[in-house]
């Protein structure tokens, strides 16, 4: 029996879906979801296996123009999504018109691997915004098949699925049929404590946070973690931990129960503040922490 295996990157600007449409292939809440743009800043890979494919899915963070060196190299990992794609989606809103980087749309209508534009969040048009936005998108992107979707209700969530399958190459596994994702345990820590802390602060806090997960260890029946929240200034250091250490305390109570679910095992977490000045603009900090891939 021949075995199919491949690539599939999904681009877009920020808070169109993307990391939506991964979690509803993969199955399992891989990214991290919020109503703030930059949510995700790592490239991460979901892998779906059947007995004759295999998909590594690659979600990526929303195209920006960067300000800061950090947002720099986020824009990397989208880069680095066009070199290796066997399928690459395109992904946009209704309402949307247009990519945030021309650059990178030149890219997408000159590019020589299937294109897949899946218009989301259907759900939220008229019928005759429907067929405004797809008769907008067929132009500006002929190269692409063009599907309407909705990965929040998931509806045509399985058409593109299978799409996907159909262009796939006849490959190899490239990673061990049981894996799901290529990101070891200690990063699924720390995007959940930032999605917590992506939801529960505001302005420039969430974005000025790192967290590194400084011990994780697993017995039977319990994972003890220890993290690290870091900071860019002191008084954001105030901030997150909160009067008394409430602010800090919601976020782990919240952290601990998520990844009760994810781990399947009871947690026992702890979570320190500390300051690291301007680590966003720091290439040492940002290499340390899996961003500058150079």
């Amino acid at each position: 029996m021949s075995h199919k295996a491949g690539f599939v990157n999904i681009i877009g600007n920020p808070n169109v879906g993307k990391s939506t449409l991964m979690n509803a292939f993969v199955g399992e809440r891989l990214s991290i979801i919020t109503s703030k743009a930059q949510t995700t800043r790592h490239r991460i890979l979901g892998i779906v296996n059947g007995d004759d494919f295999q998909v590594v899915l690659s979600d990526t963070p929303g195209i920006i123009k960067p300000a800061y060196e950090l947002q720099a190299n986020m824009m990397d990992f989208v880069k680095s999504a066009f070199e290796d794609a066997d399928v690459l989606i395109y992904m946009v809103e209704t309402g949307e018109k247009e990519l945030k980087d021309e650059a990178f749309f030149k890219k997408i209508i000159n590019a020589k691997i299937p294109v897949l534009l899946l218009l989301n969040k259907i759900d939220k048009s008229s019928q005759e915004q429907l067929e405004e936005q797809v008769a907008l998108w067929k132009e500006k992107v002929p190269n692409a098949e063009l599907y309407p979707i909705s990965a929040l209700e998931n509806f045509n969530v399985k058409e593109v699925f299978d799409r996907i399958l159909e262009l796939l190459p006849e490959s190899p596994p490239y990673y061990p049929k049981d894996a799901l994702t290529d990101k070891p345990e200690r990063f699924f820590v720390n995007e959940t404590i930032r999605e917590k802390i992506l939801l529960h602060y505001d302005k420039e806090i969430p974005y000025a946070v790192e967290i590194e997960t400084e011990q994780f260890i697993e017995d039977d029946d319990i994972i003890r973690i220890s993290a690290l929240i870091m900071v860019e200034r002191e008084t954001q250091k105030g901030i997150i931990i909160g009067h008394k250490g409430a602010a800090l305390k919601k976020v782990g109570i919240e952290a601990r129960t998520d990844l009760e679910k994810f781990f399947g095992k009871k947690i026992h977490l702890q979570m320190f503040v500390k300051v690291n000045k301007n680590w966003r603009s720091n290439s040492y900090q940002l290499r340390r922490f899996g961003y500058d891939q150079k």
